[in-house]
């Protein structure tokens, strides 16, 4: 018991020798979202080299992380991101949510590129959120219209389209539902 007693007081003395690592400042986050932006960007223009030229001539784009876990019947998960104006170069940082329900276990990191065709839509995605529920759905472009832009994207509502990055590469199905994205006041 003593051991124990001791131990506990030299972890605890050593926490408060320990150097304190002073929070990362607003323009150091920003910059961490536009590196993991421009990673994500290279990865999908590898993966699927049309995408270059969907997002290059759309009136913009979002990139977002997220990471979530659900264990048993719920489920959760976060992340960042940035929307870019193609034209002005204006950056917006938005941040997201995500609830789930069904049974499972699993921890799960994807990577979203989102491509707005019409600055409206990216205008309202920044402003007022967007919110994909379980009633969203999504289709993998294969043919028709935009076929080889928007190969391996999802028509999320016409005009806006979505491509989904896993480790495994590019992911042709939504699993994205229950998510809300919205403005970070802290980083904007």
């Amino acid at each position: 018991m003593r051991s124990l007693a001791v131990t506990l007081a030299s972890i605890a003395l050593l926490s408060l020798c320990a150097p304190a690592q002073a929070a990362p400042s607003k323009g150091e986050r920003q910059q961490e979202i536009r590196a993991t932006a421009q990673e994500t960007l290279n990865r999908l223009y590898k993966t699927t080299p049309g995408a270059q030229k969907a997002v290059e001539g759309a009136a913009g784009y979002a990139v977002f992380s997220n990471f979530g876990m659900k264990i048993f019947v719920a489920g959760g998960g976060s992340g960042k991101g940035l929307v870019v104006d193609n034209k002005s170069k204006k950056e917006t940082f938005m941040k997201m949510a995500e609830i789930q329900a069904g049974i499972g276990i699993g921890v799960k990191k994807f990577r979203l590129v989102w491509v707005f065709e019409k600055k409206s839509d990216m205008d309202r995605f920044t402003s007022a959120g967007w919110e994909l529920g379980a009633q969203s759905t999504a289709a993998a472009q294969a043919s028709g219209k935009g076929a080889s832009a928007f190969a391996g994207a999802m028509s999320i509502t016409p005009g806006v389209w979505l491509y989904q990055l896993t480790d495994d590469g590019l992911a042709l199905e939504l699993t994205a539902k229950g998510t809300k994205y919205y403005r970070d006041n802290d980083l904007n």
